[in-house]
């Protein structure tokens, strides 16, 4: 199911279909290395980390995780979307894309649909971000995406430490 499209790319929703590349996109260094190693070793496992986590969340919240495609030949090139987890007030946007499409506009092309879409149709006036202390990259991108650092937060159960991103204040002026 599609659920945005901006000028260079379509968002959907994840599908069995789709567990190779999600086997490859997890498996990435970059992507144990920032988000974690989720156990994703075959594409059975894919298949039921797609059914645990964003299709379920689907249902569950009406978001999740989505496959971000190129519109113009329909080439796979990350994920992107919302994640509602327990330990966090409110939804939090995430992304991860192959090393091969880095540096492209790809990631904020796509987080800044999510947001938009998060807003305007899910009716969610926040989101929030979680990121690896030291993913220089990500941060950037939360910071064009107009979130701020808060504060470090420790993962439940206690173990990994993440920086927390809210919404920038903006100046009284730009709050009418």
């Amino acid at each position: 199911m599609i659920v945005l499209e901006t000028e260079r790319l379509r968002l959907r929703w994840l599908a069995e279909s789709y567990a190779p590349f999600i086997l490859q996109l997890v498996n990435e260094p970059s992507f144990v290395q920032n988000i974690g190693d989720r156990g994703v070793r075959t594409l059975d496992d894919a298949r039921r980390y797609m059914a645990k986590g964003p299709i379920a969340s689907y249902h569950e919240h009406g978001y999740g995780l989505y496959l971000v495609e190129r519109r113009a030949d329909g080439e796979s090139l990350g994920m992107c979307g919302l994640v509602k987890r327990a330990f966090l007030e409110h939804a939090d946007i995430g992304f991860a894309f192959l090393p091969a499409h880095w540096s492209q506009g790809y990631a904020l092309e796509s987080a800044r649909a999510v947001l938009e879409h998060a807003h305007e149709v899910l009716g969610l006036a926040r989101v929030d971000a979680i990121v690896s202390p030291g993913n220089a990259p990500s941060q950037r991108l939360l910071r064009k995406l107009g979130l701020e650092f808060e504060r470090m937060l420790e993962l439940p159960p206690p173990g990994d430490t993440v920086e927390l991103f809210v919404p920038a204040a903006r100046p009284a002026a730009q709050k009418a």
